[in-house]
């Protein structure tokens, strides 16, 4: 677009006409799981901080339009995990569908994918189509299986950013832009407030066990019944011990629960807290975990453990089992390269493993300690970075924008309202202070 400086009359041989300032950026974030809210809503809080005036579109989650963004299409529980049915298929193509249309009619400099990538590829090659920048927020884990997708990542970015310190190295070495910048599990504070008396709430009792059943429906289904089982015969080998479930919501309280009646109902002294990871973490002497991010909400508090993910055995042998190539699955190990926790992924089994190494545990405070130590050396990895500081950074240099800063240091912005955290009575007798 022009706009007219001087008016010159026209037999001068010019109009006059000088070109108008540069448009002013606009940013699209993808996102279809709860994880992938959290993680880019914290960046555009972060983005919205510096920019006020910004434009930010989003296909994402609830915590995104509180922080900033502009929703196009609320997909924040819409991810493809594992082998997606017919109906999830048919879904995200039609996402594409009418991504692809708003993008015929909006213009975009850069596109950030955050997490999700089965759901966020098909994406990225139509803003690729349209020119526009990518900057992937999660790297995607090519390092861990189907390792031949590093070509697609190269066509489909301009820069990954990393949440996990040894990914920096391995995309760069392969030929992809990536930078480290940190894990937002590290950059929030404890969420130990006690004005809502959770502590009085947790069962008395020792030693105390902490149950991290995870947060998708797959996976509580296929792992909780192993955790509920395993708190069982450690109650058994120790009368007095006292365990907690955290619950990461409501929906997931009640499906735990669920499970616990199908399953002889809830044991006596094994009470819930719903969104108290923090909290249940600070209280256990061991957490039995689910595989995923918790690990690392139980490494920043140097808490032992022993880690869990029960799969379909048909499923793994079908397709995983061919494309996974790592050796670690818990996050503390990969990131120590060693096995400082211990890892039952994939598992099959009944209970009796994983009742032996937390007994071990349990019983053996040097064990503990051991582990502990080894968890404070993964925690330094993240020293110094904040995710969503680092992300904004990055995010800034690909459009093209000047932090309006002034060059100092941003501060990242406050995560909003309060996390709630409250027990929740149980239906069969747990013993609860209330």
């Amino acid at each position: 677009m022009l706009e007219t400086v001087f008016d010159f009359p026209p037999w001068l041989g010019f109009s006059g006409l000088v070109p108008n300032a540069p448009e002013s950026p606009v940013l699209f974030f993808t996102a279809f799981e709860p994880s992938g809210d959290d993680h880019a809503s914290a960046v555009i809080r972060e983005l919205r901080t510096r920019h006020p005036d910004l434009a930010i579109h989003a296909w994402g989650g609830p915590k995104m339009a509180a922080a900033g963004a502009e929703i196009i299409r609320d997909t924040g529980d819409d991810a493809v995990m594992g082998l997606p049915g017919p109906g999830k298929i048919n879904r995200h193509l039609s996402y594409n569908r009418k991504i692809g249309r708003w993008l015929d009619a909006n213009k975009v400099t850069v596109h950030i994918p955050v997490d999700s990538p089965a759901a966020n590829f098909p994406i990225c090659k139509l803003t690729r189509k349209h020119g526009i920048k990518i900057v992937h927020l999660v790297a995607p884990q090519i390092w861990a299986w189907a390792g031949w997708r590093i070509r697609k990542l190269r066509r489909l970015t301009d820069h990954v950013l990393c949440l996990l310190p040894f990914e920096e190295k391995w995309f760069e070495s392969r030929g992809v832009k990536a930078t480290f910048i940190g894990h937002p599990v590290f950059d929030e504070p404890l969420q130990l407030d006690d004005a809502a008396g959770q502590k009085d709430s947790l069962p008395e009792g020792e030693p105390r066990v902490a149950l991290m059943p995870g947060s998708r429906p797959s996976e509580v289904k296929r792992n909780f019944p192993l955790l509920l089982e395993a708190f069982r015969q450690l109650k058994l080998r120790s009368p007095g011990l006292a365990g907690v479930v955290a619950a990461t919501n409501d929906h997931v309280a009640d499906n735990l629960q669920a499970i616990a009646n199908r399953q002889g109902g809830w044991p006596a002294d094994l009470g819930m807290i719903v969104g108290g990871v923090d909290i249940a973490t600070r209280w256990c002497d061991v957490a039995l975990a689910v595989s995923g991010t918790v690990t690392l909400h139980i490494t920043k508090q140097h808490r032992p453990m022993v880690v869990v993910y029960r799969l379909n055995p048909f499923t793994y042998n079908l397709v995983a089992r061919w494309v996974i190539n790592t050796e670690h699955f818990a996050l503390p190990n990969l990131i120590a390269n060693r096995r400082i926790v211990p890892e039952f992924v994939p598992y099959f089994g009944g209970p009796d493993r994983l009742v032996r190494e937390a007994a071990r545990l349990i019983e053996s405070p040097e064990a503990r300690r051991g582990q502990e130590m080894s968890l404070r050396e993964v925690a330094r990895c993240f020293e110094g970075k904040t995710a969503a500081i680092a992300a904004a950074d990055a995010i800034e240099k690909e459009a093209g924008l000047t932090s309006d800063t002034g060059g100092a240091a941003p501060s990242l912005a406050s995560p909003g309202a309060s996390v709630e955290i409250r027990s929740r009575p149980m239906n069969s007798g747990a013993s609860l202070k209330h």
